[in-house]
């Protein structure tokens, strides 16, 4: 079943990918890298566009409007050059109360280029109000 985003409402696709499908628990993400995110004079896309990415499809795995990221363990794999489209796949593997543990993969095609554990809260109120 398709569902809306209930969470960062107001992200740019810009920055951190547009959803190519959200269910209950999953979202995949595309991010067309473009040359505004390049690093060095090879093309390299700096490493916060391909973890804003990643961060963004975690969210959008949990899909509730307070939910905050608290701690993430990741690596990246293999570079990403300008051009490249990133796709984050974001699956919650594990729910106890408030926290939610979403594993999420970013390939460049068939490629993985980054892999993370992200540990996120559902708090019951937005941390800003």
């Amino acid at each position: 079943m398709t569902l809306t985003a209930d969470t960062h409402k107001n992200i740019s696709p810009e920055l951190v990918g547009k959803i190519d499908s959200l269910e209950h628990g999953k979202a995949v993400v595309n991010l067309p890298t473009v040359q505004e995110m390049v690093a060095d004079e090879y093309g390299l896309i700096h490493g916060g566009f391909i973890f804003g990415l990643a961060d963004y499809a975690a969210m959008l795995a949990v899909n509730e409007p307070t939910v905050v990221l608290g701690s993430a363990e990741t690596s990246f794999l293999a570079p990403v050059k300008v051009k490249d489209v990133a796709q984050a796949t974001a699956i919650v593997v594990k729910e106890s109360g408030k926290k939610r543990e979403v594993e999420c993969m970013v390939k460049v095609g068939n490629k993985i280029v980054f892999k993370g554990l992200f540990t996120c809260f559902v708090v019951e109120k937005h941390v800003l109000s």
